[in-house]
């Protein structure tokens, strides 16, 4: 039997996850993210449904994204990324992703526009 990191797997999950979506399939999203999801983005509603919504209506549905870097622990998934939207400035964007059970339970951003 062969134990597996938990970092490992939190960070596969992730990338998976965020792969699937960068490419328009936006169903991942219920399969990773748990009903009792907490967003601690400004303005961002409570819940998975409603957040999933909520990311729909922005730029980040939109976009390309470039992956810079993922690092992982047994509980959180922090990535660093470019989004490029269709209109308007690149952002940097970091997020943190807990992961609870396998599931997202909870995130954390920060973001800024680059030239």
């Amino acid at each position: 039997m062969t134990d597996i990191d938990p970092a490992e797997e939190n960070k596969r999950r992730f990338l998976d996850a965020f792969g699937r979506f960068a490419a328009g399939e936006i169903e991942v999203l219920r399969e990773i993210i748990r009903e009792d999801f907490v967003s601690h983005t400004v303005g961002a509603p409570p819940g998975r449904d409603a957040w999933i919504e909520f990311i729909l209506a922005s730029p980040i549905a939109t976009a390309q994204i470039e992956i810079q870097h993922v690092i992982a622990d047994a509980e959180f998934v922090v990535a660093h990324y470019t989004l490029i939207p269709a209109e308007g400035p690149n952002e940097d964007v970091v997020d943190i992703w807990r992961f609870e059970d396998g599931l997202i339970v909870e995130h954390w951003d920060v973001s800024r526009s680059v030239a």
